[in-house]
């Protein structure tokens, strides 16, 4: 039974409802991002200038509560948040990480406007930092340090809609640091895989799995927690199935978790390594790809891709590997506990180094 005229209509108001709050949340919360930058902006030049001590602020902070005692947020500690605020993105050279280097829709739209403002400070404040919440803002000003570590997490955060709790795990979990290690490795062994989207490694630590388990072992984990593996890769994949059945002449093949991405317009394959990367572990999943461009692939669709999920491996033995590979592939480690950021992030500078000693 279909559902009742009564109940389309209840349906279509109840949706009115939602559309309209969502439209005053957003425009709440821009008012309120633009309200603490510019009282962060009195703060600090007041104090810049000597005219300000930290005793005038904590006048400030208790004038405020007296005249407004209802007011939230603009404490002693609620003040210098707005000063931090300001001047972390009052910085000129924070425009100049607005590219679209990936293709990145957000960037492509806040450059059109900047080049098109004699202010651009206003555009950037008001058209990039108040599409995120106070509460993400906070989270990305006390754990990340460089101007593209955060500009990074704002991206993040507006394409993919993190609420406070993703984004800490994306900040807990170095997404940045594995975003830009796949994006440099990913240049000096193939241009295949378009840049921002992949990750390496991958970090299951919700997984909860012994370090000795098998790949179905790890094939079931995965499934069972199929939205935290979601939030892992991206909010732009969306789940196909386990144990994907391909037929190729009269046999039967498996492949272990297949997912189609929304943005690249591709499926996306996963199979899964219980050991160190080898290099036949290629040919079978160039074989899958080849089944699924072939046989489930629609005409307005790219080419599929192919990501290798192993425990370990060498890069030089994956460089070889994909030297000749034609299809897009990316052979990537995962692990079932944090890494130290520390780590992840020397090892970016290390990639970044020989980058430019090549040039």
């Amino acid at each position: 039974m279909g559902k009742s005229v009564a109940n389309l209509d209840f349906d279509n108001i109840l949706s009115l409802i939602t559309e309209a709050r969502n439209r005053v949340y957003v425009k709440a919360n821009a008012e309120l991002i633009m309200l603490y930058f510019n009282v962060g902006k009195i703060v600090s030049e007041k104090v810049v200038q000597g005219n300000w001590g930290e005793a005038t602020v904590n006048d400030l902070a208790s004038y405020i509560a007296e005249k407004q005692p209802l007011l939230k947020g603009f404490n002693r500690r609620g003040l210098y948040r707005m000063k931090q605020f300001y001047e972390v993105y009052s910085q000129p050279e924070l425009l100049e990480l607005i590219d679209v280097d990936h293709k990145n829709p957000i960037a492509s739209a806040l450059l059109t406007q900047l080049e098109n403002s004699d202010n651009q400070q206003v555009i950037f404040v008001s058209a990039l930092l108040t599409q995120i919440s106070w509460t993400n803002h906070l989270l990305i000003l006390s754990k990340t340090k460089s101007g593209e570590e955060k500009i990074f997490y704002i991206y993040q955060s507006i394409k993919e809609k993190l609420s406070t709790r993703e984004l800490e795990r994306q900040l807990n979990t170095a997404t940045f640091e594995r975003t830009m290690l796949s994006n440099k490795l990913g240049s000096q062994i193939t241009t295949q895989l378009p840049k921002g989207i992949f990750k390496d490694p991958y970090i299951f630590e919700f997984l909860s799995l012994p370090e000795l388990h098998s790949e179905n072992d790890l094939q079931q984990a995965l499934i069972k927690n199929l939205q935290n593996f979601i939030l892992e890769m991206g909010k732009g994949f969306t789940y196909m199935g386990s144990e994907y059945r391909l037929q190729v002449g009269n046999k039967d093949y498996y492949t272990d978790l297949l997912f189609y991405h929304r943005d690249l317009q591709c499926m996306v394959l996963f199979e899964l390594k219980i050991e160190e990367f080898q290099p036949e572990f290629l040919g079978k999943l160039n074989f899958y790809l080849e089944a699924l461009d072939r046989d489930v692939k629609r005409n307005h669709e790219n080419p599929s891709i192919g990501i290798l999920l192993c425990k370990g491996k060498d890069v030089e033995v994956v460089e070889y590997a994909l030297a000749r590979n034609v299809s897009p592939a990316l052979i990537a480690d995962y692990e079932t506990k944090l890494i130290d950021k520390k780590l992840l992030a020397n090892k970016l500078n290390e990639l970044t180094e020989q980058f430019f000693k090549n040039e």
